[in-house]
């Protein structure tokens, strides 16, 4: 079982990047997709998470109107386009899977089945 995030990389202030998350050992149908981040210094955050149940999308205040989740059960693949980036939005970046029957909320879980390596994202001018 392994989730691989990818896409990460360098890009100015309002620019724009698409974040991968690829899952190989089971099937993406059941589990909520979450993705977080973890900027240096500072404790991990959850960004954004994506349900199983009726591919509902949650995100943090700080996101919202800039990144978008979505999920493609036939390709395995969980996808964070995120545009109008900022400095702060500067982090390691990591997917994670949970059974969507176990738990009521992606947003407030904190049991996570799965946890990828991560990838990062800077943004700088």
């Amino acid at each position: 079982v392994q989730l691989q995030a990818s896409g990460g990389g360098s890009v100015q202030p309002g620019g724009s990047l698409t974040l991968s998350c690829a899952v190989f050992g089971f099937t993406l149908d059941h589990y909520d997709i979450g993705w977080f981040r973890q900027a240096p210094g500072k404790e991990r955050e959850r960004v954004s998470c994506v349900s199983s149940r009726d591919g509902s999308t949650r995100y943090v205040d700080s996101v919202k109107g800039r990144f978008t989740i979505s999920r493609d059960n036939a390709k395995n693949t969980v996808y964070l386009q995120m545009n109008s980036l900022r400095p702060e939005d500067t982090a390691v970046y990591t997917c994670a899977a949970v059974w969507g029957a176990k738990i009521r909320n992606c947003i407030t879980t904190n049991v996570w089945d799965y946890w990828g390596r991560g990838t990062l994202v800077t943004v700088s001018s």
